[in-house]
């Protein structure tokens, strides 16, 4: 169930209004086209399951801007057929962060392109900026998704692509390219800044990371590090680029 659901409509805006504690989905947008959101506020508590800020699915040139969202899963979650997304000025928390994906659960998916998020905040999540999609996936691609500017404070898990989503099994079929995680700075409570589990079947391809400076400020409730406790980053079958000044160790070979 959804508070706000908007299908197949052309030219959209939503502003002004507040949606609190929903069953499911705050607001769901499916097949939509030219929508521009703004001025919003989402509210559920950290613990309510499945309680998306904004869900897209199949929707096309979507402006999502200066909101405020807090939830117990995705603050932003863009999904399968989706392009030309902009995020910008959205201050996230609680919640699972500002997501691309999931990708991959159903069968035939269409290619998702064009997903910029930009100027966000991000506070006490439990994920930071994601892409994730499912194992056993049949082909599709992911391309041009940029993470810019953002702000982190007390983050767990701030940067990571996830192709081993859900419990299906087998290798994810997204081909995940062109992607960007630049200015990213502030604080984390894992010390794994940086987590690219991505696909033996499709590897990651460029994938930037520029200008990331983030600060470990002790584990409240993160996962066990995967590097051995250090502060790090894990990276599997990814074609990482690296720019600018990065302040920890990135994909050590």
């Amino acid at each position: 169930m959804q508070s706000l659901k908007f299908r197949n409509i052309v030219n959209l805006e939503v502003s002004g209004i507040s949606s609190v504690n929903a069953k499911a989905f705050h607001m769901f947008l499916v097949k939509t086209v030219n929508v521009i959101i703004h001025n919003i506020k989402i509210i559920a508590p950290a613990e309510s399951p499945n309680t998306d800020g904004i869900h897209l699915s199949n929707a096309d040139n979507v402006r999502i801007l200066d909101s405020f969202i807090g939830t117990g899963d995705d603050c932003v979650s863009v999904g399968r057929g989706s392009n030309n997304v902009t995020v910008e000025r959205v201050v996230c928390g609680p919640g699972h962060g500002l997501s691309v994906g999931s990708l991959g659960k159903y069968a035939n998916e269409e290619d998702v392109s064009g997903i910029h998020f930009r100027n966000c905040t991000m506070r006490n999540t439990d994920n930071g900026l994601r892409i994730k999609s499912w194992g056993g996936s049949t082909p599709s691609k992911a391309v041009d998704i940029h993470f810019e500017d953002i702000i982190m404070e007390n983050v767990k898990n701030p940067i990571i692509i996830d192709q081993n989503y859900g419990s299906r099994g087998g290798e994810s079929r997204v081909a995940i390219s062109d992607v960007l995680f630049k200015g990213v700075r502030g604080t984390t409570i894992t010390k794994d800044f940086v987590q690219f589990m991505c696909s033996k079947s499709v590897p990651c391809k460029g994938v930037r990371v520029e200008d990331v400076n983030l600060n470990f400020v002790g584990n409240k409730g993160g996962h066990q590090s995967a590097s051995g406790g250090l502060i790090g980053s894990l990276c599997n079958n990814a074609n990482v680029i690296l720019g600018g000044k990065v302040n920890f160790p990135l994909c050590p070979k």
